[in-house]
């Protein structure tokens, strides 16, 4: 069950619901939005039908929702919602790019990868300072140094960033430097780490794991709705199947899907579904024209030295023609291509 707050309720109208609900056993989560806020019940829904919520002072309605995903459901929000990143708009009605290297190497690399993303046309910034690999030898990142380096990078190109944090501990770390956490595929069921990006107070991208079903992938984001935090973005990356000739299997499938039974945003990641250069184009085309509402790609400078994902890397020549097709697109499926934030003056 879920109460939908009035915009004119105070703090002590939410006070009072919570402790009535506690009072009948049950317990209340608070989530704040820009908007309004939304109070998810769990518990006896019986018990709680015979309190009489709606005559309760600043509740706008009572929502019974049958979808095991209370806050992020369609059930609970009929209309999609729209995600603000440092000003950088994502949801219905926008195509948004984000872009960058797969991971932070160097001041130099990073720059050039920055300003690779804002010629093809990406609004956002994404960039790796924490890698959960396969393999403990393999690169793992430069962590609170790849922090600044993208902040620096930030300063200097207007791009808000977007980055993984891959340990619930590092979340106030990386919050303090990023305008978007990221949650990769590998974390998606780490639940103490859900938790601990929706009380971190920025928006949260959150891949879709490559094992999960799209039901477990929104149970997921509703642990960080259940924190207080609603600016979610679901990303779908390609999941696991026997197919060997990709690196994952796109479900384009997933993003009609999950745009049916969620309100969230959702963006598609072509280059680790593909795995590789040449095929991140045309699944971008079909993210595009499936009603993604954005698109989350790798640049280098020079993939061939890249410590991290090179073979999936867009290079120079490819930035022009993902511009066009992010451009054409756009237009075509009825929305509009997010631009890029211009840099802060010195």
């Amino acid at each position: 069950m879920v109460i939908v707050m009035a915009p004119e309720a105070t703090p002590d109208n939410i006070d009072n619901l919570v402790d009535l609900v506690a009072t009948a056993g049950g317990e209340a989560y608070v989530t704040r939005g820009v908007s309004r806020t939304i109070i998810g019940l769990v518990g006896d829904v019986q018990q709680f039908e015979t309190l009489d919520l709606r005559a309760m002072p600043g509740v706008s309605d009572v929502l019974r929702i049958s979808a095991p995903y209370k806050l992020v459901s369609r059930e609970n929000q009929p209309s999609r919602s729209m995600v603000s990143v440092r000003g950088v708009p994502i949801g219905a009605d926008t195509m948004t790019v984000i872009a960058g290297p797969c991971a932070v190497e160097t001041p130099d690399q990073t720059l050039a990868a920055a300003r690779m993303a804002r010629a093809a046309g990406a609004a956002l910034l994404r960039g790796g300072a924490y890698k959960p690999r396969t393999s403990p030898y393999a690169f793992q990142g430069l962590g609170e140094a790849g922090l600044k380096i993208l902040s620096d990078v930030r300063d200097e190109t207007g791009l808000p960033v977007v980055t993984e944090v891959v340990d619930a501990a590092d979340v106030e770390l990386v919050a303090g430097y990023a305008d978007m956490l990221q949650i990769g595929t590998r974390n998606m069921q780490n639940f103490a780490l859900l938790q601990a990006a929706g009380e971190a107070g920025k928006p949260v991208l959150l891949k879709r794991g490559m094992n999960a079903t799209i039901e477990e992938w929104l149970m997921a984001a509703e642990y960080i709705a259940q924190r207080g935090n609603l600016d979610i973005v679901l990303c779908e990356r390609g999941i696991r199947t026997f197919e060997k000739a990709t690196r994952n299997t796109l479900d384009i499938s997933a993003v009609p899907v999950a745009q049916n039974l969620s309100h969230l945003p959702v963006i598609v990641d072509p280059s680790h579904s593909g795995g590789k250069r040449d095929l991140v184009l045309p699944l971008s085309r079909a993210a595009i024209a499936v009603g993604a509402d954005g698109i989350i790609v790798d640049v280098h400078p020079t993939p061939e030295t890249a410590l991290c994902d090179g073979p999936q890397a867009l290079v120079e020549e490819d930035i022009a023609a993902l511009a066009d097709l992010a451009s054409t697109l756009s237009g075509l499926t009825g929305r509009v291509l997010t631009p890029a934030p211009q840099p802060l003056p010195a």
